[in-house]
């Protein structure tokens, strides 16, 4: 008896084509390309720590890479039609994506303007304070000394513009003087300073 249904059996089964189910992957490349908003979602929740491995090896600055990792899902989520299966799973292509805006970023002039400054967060406030303190103190070069030589109006300009901070507007409201003559007065004691200095 079983060797009647054994042949039936291999039949039946040769004839049944069993169907893959699609991946996790599959479907979600399907979903964003039906354009669906969670998609991005999901897709991010599962990629960004790679991705932004990724990008960090080739850019050293956390705000920097962290505004390419958002540039880089952008991308994705724009030309997810042009990804192909066939070609490589999901991940190397985004992969690719992210290190070629990376690598795009590295080259730029906003980038290289970028690593010429210094990042202030990493600078002790001491330091900050004390390079402060020898630019503000002008005994170092005497200009005080040089003030004296100059007239009660002309110092105190030069007191208010130049050392309190305020604008030549202000200064021409606090002395109650014309805004044209605070300017030709300034600019005479300037003149001044400039020969004494010399």
């Amino acid at each position: 008896m079983l060797a009647l249904i054994l042949p039936l059996l291999k039949a039946d089964y040769q004839s049944l084509r069993l169907v893959k189910p699609p991946s996790i992957e599959e479907i979600l490349v399907a979903d964003l390309k039906s354009g669906n908003p969670l998609a991005i979602k999901r897709l991010y929740k599962m990629y960004a720590p790679a991705l932004n491995g990724i990008i960090k090896r080739i850019i050293k600055f956390d705000e920097v890479a962290e505004d390419i990792l958002q540039d880089t899902f952008v991308k994705i989520w724009k030309s997810i039609n042009q990804y192909d299966c066939s070609k490589g799973r999901l991940f190397t292509w985004m992969a690719n994506v992210a290190k070629n805006l990376a690598i795009d970023q590295l080259r730029s002039k906003a980038h290289l303007n970028y690593s010429k400054t210094d990042d202030l967060g990493e600078i002790p406030i001491e330091i900050i304070d004390h390079k402060t303190y020898v630019l503000i103190n002008l005994e170092t070069i005497g200009i005080k000394q040089l003030l004296t030589r100059l007239n009660a109006d002309e110092q105190e300009i030069i007191n208010l513009i130049y050392f309190k901070g305020f604008t030549h507007v202000q200064a021409a409201e606090i002395l109650n003087t014309p805004l044209g003559t605070i300017k030709t007065k300034l600019r005479l004691a300037i003149l001044k300073l400039r020969k004494y200095f010399n």
